[in-house]
């Protein structure tokens, strides 16, 4: 104990030893404890104990069963959809192997430290983004109003996505798969194909036919498409049971949503290397192309990339890490998960261009048939001459190498006349060159590249089961982003919160399964997330380490690591890291008003999509949706500034868990803690004028365990000291 203790003690004895009596007046032991009770000034030692070790009832806030279950949930968290449909795209558009470069500079430069810093305020403050905001600077309390916004406004078209991929696994118990051929129409003289199946193929057809039914545009809506509405139902049923007790039921849920996908992939891998033509696909693949890797849309692509694969912004990042024991070394954990998002990726690409290697090579083989047929036609009618082709190929067992040799002969001899001839090259570069990414990749290129396979069945079960594994893993952290901070700050049963929340997120989630929903999930995919979350991060950012203070939030790194974390971290997030962010959102900005604001249609007379431009009122929600994930920073911050809420009314007010109760942290602590804890009203319980608010460690009573403020004084009672800022952690 310092040496002035004993001194403190006694000038202000006369003012605490009421209050201390009141709250401790329905405890049983209170007088003894009282009694043993010494004054704690910033004695970081027996803090320390006192918060991990001091007292045999566990803390109300859950905990993670183990490690292993939480840093599953990180990574079932960051690890989705996109790693399979969207970095194969990115990778194989902007330069192959190459484009590894940009996305490793950018994972250590903004990836890694951003994941790190919302470990960090996660685990130190234990509370989730509103919390967490709200407790480093009130006036930056909307950030963590935002994050949720955003989370619920993604929770809405990711969900539809699950059903869609519950959708095609339950057609996948069945051979030949129902998108193997295209269906045949009778009428009452002849039997034909379906005109537009033929006119696309199989894949595209079932896709946009038979799973969404889709309608000509945005406006034509179509009425709700029943089989889509049922999945939907149903993911939204999966998704509320395994969120309903928090990470006590989710986190077990973990353990297979997180790691069968890698099983699934890691099949896929084996099974894709042993298929013709898988290693052209991934030649082509990892093949780098220098000269796009120094264009600044790849650095874009790359950067936006990295910040939506680690879930930066959303809260749920916050919210798993506030489960966390306060000495958990969370830097071991940002780049472990990290490193395993990225190698994630690359697994998935590999998958993905070995199946698309595969289904290049089954289309090629189709091409030289066709065309050495056409070449068989020309010869018969004279239009081309014998001697041209050599004597060793023979047109019935033509191989690719041998029809590119004639393609080659032909095209220097008939030069003139050959594109009237109709013959195609048949290279599969430019089959493997036709980049696809998300459900075009999905539900239209792999589903094809799957129909080809050998117990077909087999292998759509298992890819469309990974997909929603994928999903509902980044689903139970996105929900977590919104339940967590609401039950935090409004100290409202999370089983009601959740089953509300799901139940609201269903029925406007109806709008996603009309025949024109696919359309409105690419306008919430293009608009609803990606400048908001660009906002809230540079926030973040900017609250930490300009506010709340860098140094002072190494120091806390410090007391709660044990080690002081590298000096690289202090200059990414003072100087690197806002300010790649803030290029990052300029590019955005920028690219978002030079790209024209629309969406592809489906046109069903010419099977074929078509650009149409979002009409006025399209434009209208596209601008709502960013202003609206956007408007709670301001607002908030115009809150406070003005001082429009009073604080002790507990509508803005946090929420702290101590051993075996939940306790509300008012700034104005002359209200009464003594009804907040054993839940009497205010009109019932005199309150007591605390005049300078101490804290005394109990070393009888372990219920009233309490620590002071600042930064040893995480997720515990909170009190204003004189010189201690509202803002420390």
């Amino acid at each position: 104990m310092p040496k002035n203790s004993k001194v403190v003690k006694r000038e202000l004895d006369d003012e605490v030893i009421e209050s201390v009596k009141d709250l401790l007046s329905n405890e049983d032991s209170s007088d003894d404890a009282f009694k043993k009770s010494e004054l704690m000034v910033d004695d970081q030692e027996e803090k320390d104990v006192d918060v991990e070790e001091g007292s045999d009832v566990e803390d109300e806030r859950p905990a993670w069963n183990s490690k292993l279950q939480y840093i599953l949930a990180q990574v079932g968290f960051s690890v989705g959809l996109g790693n399979v449909w969207r970095f194969p795209y990115l990778c194989q558009k902007n330069g192959g192997g190459a484009y590894l470069v940009p996305y490793l500079i950018l994972l250590l430069i903004i990836g890694i430290p951003l994941f790190f810093l919302e470990l960090a305020v996660g685990q130190r403050i234990r509370r989730g983004s509103i919390g967490v905001w709200n407790y480093i600077s009130p006036k930056l309390g909307g950030i963590g109003f935002a994050s949720c916004v955003v989370c619920f406004f993604v929770a809405l078209y990711y969900n539809v996505i699950i059903g869609w991929s519950l959708f095609y696994f339950s057609q996948s118990f069945q051979h030949p798969l129902p998108w193997d051929q295209c269906p045949l129409v009778k009428n009452t003289s002849h039997t034909f194909v379906e005109p537009e199946c033929e006119k696309s193929s199989a894949t595209t057809y079932y896709w946009y036919r038979e799973a969404l039914n889709i309608s000509s545009s945005l406006s034509e809506s179509g009425g709700l498409n029943w089989k889509m509405t049922i999945c939907l139902l149903a993911a939204w049923v999966m998704v509320c049971l395994a969120m309903i007790k928090g990470i006590q039921s989710s986190g077990k849920i973990m353990y297979f949503s997180s790691l069968f996908p890698y099983v699934v992939l890691l099949c896929f891998l084996i099974r894709g290397l042993l298929l013709n033509g898988s290693v052209d696909g991934i030649r082509h693949m990892f093949t780098p192309k220098l000269e796009i890797m120094l264009e600044p849309k790849v650095w874009r692509e790359a950067a936006t990339q990295v910040f939506f694969a680690l879930g930066l912004g959303f809260g749920g990042v916050i919210a798993f890490s506030s489960y966390n024991k306060r000495d958990n070394n969370c830097h071991f954990d940002a780049v472990l998960v990290s490193f395993i998002n990225f190698f994630t990726s690359v697994l998935a690409t590999l998958v993905v261009f070995a199946v698309l290697g595969f289904k290049a090579n089954i289309i090629n083989e189709k091409c030289v048939i066709q065309n050495s047929e056409k070449i068989l036609k020309l010869l018969k009618m004279g239009s081309l001459s014998q001697d041209m082709i050599p004597h060793h190929i023979n047109f019935s067992s033509i191989t690719a190498e041998d029809y590119n040799l004639v393609y080659d002969i032909i095209q220097k001899v008939k030069e003139e006349e050959f594109d009237s001839l109709g013959l195609k090259s048949c290279q599969i570069e430019d089959e493997l060159n036709k980049a696809v990414q998300g459900t075009g990749l999905a539900f239209i290129a792999f589903t094809e590249a799957m129909t080809h396979f050998p117990a077909s069945p087999f292998w759509s079960v298992m890819f469309f089961l990974m997909l929603v594994n994928l999903g509902l893993g980044s689903m139970f952290g996105t929900i977590e982003g919104i339940i967590t901070p609401i039950v935090d700050t409004f100290k409202v049963r999370k089983e009601i919160l959740t089953v509300i929340c799901c139940l609201v997120a269903f029925f406007i989630g109806l709008i996603f399964v009309q025949r024109s929903g696919n359309y409105f999930v690419t306008m919430f995919d293009d608009y609803s997330a990606t400048l908001p979350l660009l906002i809230v991060v540079i926030l973040e950012n900017i609250a930490v380490t300009r506010i709340y203070g860098i140094d002072k939030f190494m120091e806390d790194l410090k007391d709660m690591l044990g080690f002081s974390p590298s000096q690289y971290y202090y200059y990414m997030w003072k100087y690197v890291s806002p300010l790649v962010l803030l290029c990052l959102l300029t590019a955005s900005v920028v690219q978002m008003g030079l790209s024209p604001p629309g969406y592809n249609a489906w046109i069903e007379d010419t099977a074929m999509e078509e650009f149409h431009s979002y009409p006025l009122w399209g434009m209208i929600v596209c601008i709502s949706l960013m202003v609206l994930a956007i408007l709670p920073v301001p607002i908030v911050f115009m809150v406070r500034r003005c001082n429009l809420i009073d604080d002790s009314s507990g509508s803005l007010a946090s929420v702290s868990y101590k051993r075996g109760r939940i306790i509300k942290e008012p700034v104005n602590l002359e209200g009464d803690n003594t009804s907040l804890i054993h839940g009497k009203s205010p009109s019932e319980v005199p309150s007591p004028n605390f005049g300078k608010n101490i804290y005394r460690k109990q070393t009888g009573s372990p219920t009233l365990d309490t620590a002071p403020n600042g930064r040893y004084g995480i997720g515990y009672l909170m009190a204003d000291m004189p010189d201690m800022p509202e803002s420390d952690l």
